[in-house]
C-alpha cells in the first residue's frame, strides 16, 4: 500500500471519453487513457485491505491490490507480471468486463470503488507497447494433442494454458476468424478487432493452430476428431438466442440482436461488401427489446448507423439509483446502469411487456405493449395494468433478451449428457478431485456451453480451469501407461 491516505486524498476519476457527438461519427474505440499522474493517484486509492473482497468478486482471482501498488510505484512491468499470472487476456477484460471486482471493492462500502478496470487496461496496453507480452513457446512438447472447439474467450484461454504445458493444440472455429463473441458480438467501438488479431498472432507464434471455417459434424466428423486428438475441450458458447414467439414475429424488420451486431462487425472487417437493407438502421425508428449489455450495444450501433430515433424497453422494473438494504455490499449492485451507448441518445422504459408486432404488407410498423406490475419477482410473476396499452412506432425491432443454451446438435453428435438447464453436464471445476470432464472420457467443456450465458471474465476463468483438468488427466494417463 503506497499511500495509506490515498483513498482519502483522491476521489474516483471517471474514464476519459470522446464527446458523444464525436464518437457517433465512427465505430472506433473512444475511451482514452489518463495521464501518468492520474494513474498514480487512482492506484493510490486501493487500500490493500486485510481481506480484499475484490479477489472474491473477480472470477479470475486477480491480485488487484498487488498490481495497484506496483502502478502507484511506477513499476508497470511488475504490475503486468502480477496481472498476467491470473488473467490471460486483460486487454479484453479491461475493455468489456462489467468489473464485478469493483462491485466488491471495500472502498465501495461508503465511497466510490477503485477504478480497477481502467488501470487493468493500461497495464495490458503498456505490456504490448513495451514488448513485455510475447509468445510463450514451451521448451518441451509432451506429444499429446488437444482439440479446442470454439475460439471465444473460454476456448482461447484453454488453448493458451494447454500450450504452455507443452501440448499440441488445435482450435476449431466454424466462423471465418477466431474470437467468437469477442469478434462478432461485441461492437468495434467497445473492442477493436485489431486487439483480437494481436492476441491471435501471439498464440500462433506460440505454436497454436487455428482451423477456421471448420464446423464439427460437417467439415470434420466427431469420429475423426476423437481419433486425431487425445483430449477435446468444447467451448462453443451459448449461442441460441431467446425468442419472442408472439403475433407478428415473422414480420420483416424483427431480428435477433446478434444478427444485427455480427453483420455490422463483418461490414467493418470487410467480410461483407455492403450493409444489408434489412439490418440498416439509417433513418429508421428502432426499438430494442431487452435492457442488458447486448441491448445497449444495439442502441450504440443503431445510433452510429444513423437511426431516426432509438427506444429501449425492459420487462423488469426500473432499478434504483443506489443500493437498497436488501442488496448490500459486496453483492453485485442491482442498480440502474447507464452505459456509454445510453449517453449517446435513447428513450428507455421499464416494466413494459411486448404483446404483438404490428405490420403492413409484411413489414414491421409498430409494437403493441402494455405496462405491468410485478407481484413476485422471485417467482417471475407480474400482472398487466389495464388501460396502459401503447403502440410504439418502429421500423426495426431487435430482440436482445439473452441466450437460452448452446446449440445442442454438437453435444448430440458427441453423445453428451446435459444438465437440467440444457447445458453440457460436467463434473465441475471447484474441487481438485473433480476432473471437469463431460459424461464421456477425455471430452471436457468450459464457458457458456457449460455454465450458461455469462460474462467474458467467467469464460476466461472456465477455460483456464478446463485446461488444468485436461492437463491433470493427461498426466495421469501418462503415469498409467
Amino acid at each position: 500500500m503506497g499511500d495509506i491516505q490515498g483513498f482519502l486524498r483522491y476521489g474516483r476519476e471517471p474514464k476519459n471519453k470522446q464527446a458523444a457527438s464525436q464518437r457517433l461519427q465512427h465505430f472506433k474505440e473512444f475511451v482514452e487513457p489518463w495521464n501518468e499522474q492520474q494513474y498514480h493517484e487512482q492506484a493510490a486509492r486501493c487500500m490493500d485491505c486485510g481481506v480484499p473482497f475484490c479477489h472474491q468478486g473477480c472470477p479470475l482471482g486477480n491480485k488487484i491490490p498487488d498490481f495497484n501498488d506496483a502502478v502507484y510505484r511506477g513499476q508497470w512491468k511488475e504490475a503486468w507480471e502480477v496481472l498476467k499470472s491470473t488473467n490471460n487476456f486483460p486487454e479484453f477484460t479491461g475493455r468489456i468486463c462489467p468489473a464485478p471486482c469493483e462491485a466488491s471493492c471495500v472502498l465501495g462500502l461508503n465511497n466510490a470503488a477503485v477504478n480497477i478496470e481502467h488501470i487493468e487496461l493500461e497495464i495490458a496496453e503498456r505490456a504490448f507497447q513495451e514488448g513485455w507480452e510475447h509468445a510463450i513457446v514451451p521448451s518441451d512438447d509432451t506429444g499429446y494433442r488437444v482439440a479446442v472447439v470454439g475460439s471465444g474467450p473460454a476456448g482461447l484461454a484453454a488453448a493458451e494454458e494447454l500450450r504452455k504445458q507443452g501440448h499440441s493444440v488445435t482450435v476449431f472455429e466454424r466462423d471465418e476468424a477466431p474470437g467468437g463473441l469477442l469478434r462478432l458480438g461485441i461492437p468495434d467501438f467497445k473492442l477493436d478487432k485489431t486487439v483480437i488479431d494481436r492476441r491471435i498472432e501471439l498464440m500462433q507464434r506460440a505454436g497454436i493452430d487455428f482451423c477456421c471455417d471448420t464446423e464439427i459434424g460437417n467439415d470434420i466428423s466427431v469420429t475423426e476428431l476423437e481419433e486425431r486428438f487425445d483430449a477435446i475441450v468444447l467451448c462453443v458458447g451459448a449461442t441460441v438466442p431467446r425468442d419472442l414467439p408472439i403475433p407478428g414475429r415473422s414480420l420483416s424488420g424483427v431480428h435477433f440482436a446478434m444478427d444485427f451486431l455480427s453483420h455490422q462487425n463483418r461490414l467493418i472487417s470487410g467480410k461483407v461488401d455492403r450493409i444489408s437493407s434489412e439490418l440498416n438502421a439509417k433513418n429508421k425508428k428502432v426499438l430494442v427489446i431487452g435492457g442488458g449489455d447486448t441491448g445497449a450495444d444495439c442502441v450504440g450501433t443503431s445510433n452510429r448507423q444513423g437511426a431516426l430515433c432509438v427506444t429501449q424497453i425492459e420487462l423488469m422494473e426500473k432499478p434504483p439509483e443506489e443500493r437498497t438494504v436488501t442488496n448490500p455490499w459486496p453483492e453485485w449492485p442491482m442498480t440502474l446502469k447507464t452505459s456509454s451507448s445510453h449517453e449517446e441518445g435513447v428513450a428507455r422504459d421499464w416494466s413494459v411487456l411486448t404483446k404483438r408486432f404490428i405490420g403492413e404488407d409484411g413489414k414491421l410498423t409498430g409494437v403493441e405493449t402494455i405496462r405491468i406490475r410485478w407481484t413476485d419477482k422471485a417467482k417471475f410473476r407480474y400482472e398487466e395494468i389495464p388501460g396502459s396499452e401503447e403502440v410504439i412506432e418502429c421500423d426495426l425491432a431487435f430482440l436482445a433478451i439473452g441466450f437460452a443454451h448452446h446449440e445442442k446438435s454438437l453435444s448430440t453428435l458427441f453423445g453428451l449428457e446435459l444438465d437440467p438447464n440444457r447445458n453440457v453436464k460436467t463434473t465441475g471445476f471447484k474441487a481438485l478431485k473433480k476432473t471437469g470432464e463431460t459424461s464421456r472420457s477425455m471430452i471436457f467443456a468450459a464457458g457458456d456451453c457449460r455454465r450458461g450465458q455469462s460474462l467474458v471474465v467467467w469464460a476466461i476463468a472456465e477455460g483456464r480451469r478446463a485446461a488444468m483438468a485436461v492437463n491433470n488427466s493427461l498426466e495421469k494417463a501418462a503415469l498409467q501407461a
